[in-house]
């Protein structure tokens, strides 16, 4: 099982999402998402990482990626973003059965719930997106943070999130001692699908919604 400390980083939160960049990757702690549970169907490897840290209000997560094409059908928090190329984020607290998922493309749309199961869900609402911090390396450029169809070549993207504890349901001021989770990187839909994870899933088919697998995040 793998296992990180999460560094408490509470400059983090005076800074413009875009400019967390340099402190995460100077301060913060670094892993890569480059699992590949299901090598005989879906052999595809882009390069993953990511950086991870906290502050009094959130969890910040970098992600960085480089691969073969990028997509982004949807824009919507709450569509099937991991249909596009996507990165994602699960948690849960320890001693709870519920976890939650969250799911960003490369454009920052996020699909988020609240879980008992990959069937058994309660969706975030417009206000919980909303306290979801985001800032994608793909503002700016000619994407506009609108919606495309896939585009093909090799292509490098970050997206930073910064997601408020207690919207996981933890409380800032009393903050167990370890969460459980998984990192992932999927594009369910593009010409080169692939489901990578930062901790191992052993299951016949892809199949993120399996909490048995998560590694430990240690506050």
């Amino acid at each position: 099982m793998n296992k990180l400390k999460i560094p408490y980083l509470p400059a983090l939160d005076v800074l413009d999402m875009s400019s967390v960049d340099f402190l995460m990757e100077n301060k913060s702690y670094r892993s890569y998402i480059n699992v590949v549970n299901w090598e005989e169907k879906y052999p595809y490897k882009p390069i993953v990482v990511f950086d991870m840290a906290r502050s009094d209000v959130y969890v910040y997560i970098r992600f960085f990626t480089r691969g073969y094409s990028l997509k982004a059908n949807f824009s919507e928090d709450g569509s099937p973003v991991h249909e596009d190329s996507c990165v994602e984020f699960f948690m849960k607290k320890e001693d709870e059965d519920e976890y939650m998922n969250f799911e960003f493309n490369c454009i920052a749309a996020c699909d988020a719930s609240r879980r008992r199961s990959r069937d058994v869900k309660n969706a975030l609402t417009s206000y919980e997106y909303a306290d979801i911090r985001r800032y994608t390396s793909l503002e700016g450029k000619p994407f506009e943070n609108k919606p495309f169809d896939e585009k093909k070549g090799v292509y490098t993207w970050e997206l930073v999130v910064a997601i408020p504890l207690r919207l996981m349901g933890l409380d800032p001021e009393n903050l167990p001692e370890k969460i459980l989770g998984n990192f992932y990187k999927c594009a369910d839909k593009t010409e080169n699908p692939h489901y990578l994870s930062w901790n191992p899933i052993t299951t016949p088919e892809p199949d993120f919604h399996r909490p048995e697998f998560f590694g430990e995040l240690y506050f």
